[in-house]
């Protein structure tokens, strides 16, 4: 057989062990119910600053931190208000639009058993620290925006 007409023989599909049928549960079952707890929390109006506490930082220096307005764009979020918790904060709302994916994925996997190559290729190539890089760039950029609306605001 010619090289051009060689099979692909990378497994797109593996059945998955029991061990990651049920760290996915997990995954799944974590997002659910972090979403869950904060559509409750928005549809009985319970105030979220009260519990998790005020920004300190705003406070102090006037200015919005870089995680300012992630717990209300948790409440809208959750409450299906996508582009508003977009809105809100853009770093959350892509965070959060993240889980969905990865909490999807994850059910499928703990439902079906079917473990998908791409995230064994995912794992084995991506470091912590891309993850983390990652993290920092979006966390930055949803400063960025928070910071130039307060600018805004103020002018």
């Amino acid at each position: 057989m010619h090289t051009s007409q060689q099979v692909n023989k990378v497994k797109m599909f593996y059945m998955a062990s029991f061990r990651q049928r049920v760290i996915a549960a997990i995954i799944c079952l974590s997002v659910v119910a972090y979403f869950g707890g904060f559509a409750l929390a928005g549809h009985y109006k319970v105030d979220m600053g009260r519990h998790l506490g005020y920004c300190g930082f705003q406070q102090k220096h006037g200015w919005p931190c870089p995680t300012c307005g992630m717990t209300r764009a948790t409440l809208a979020f959750a409450q299906g208000r996508i582009a508003e918790a977009f809105h809100i904060q853009p770093a959350a709302g892509l965070l959060y639009c993240a889980a969905i994916v990865a909490a999807a994925l994850a059910l499928f996997v703990a439902v079906f058993g079917i473990y998908f190559g791409s995230i064994k290729r995912f794992f084995a190539e991506v470091k912590i620290r891309h993850i983390i890089l990652a993290l920092v760039i979006i966390l930055a950029s949803g400063w960025a925006v928070t910071l130039a609306r307060a600018l805004a605001a103020r002018n």
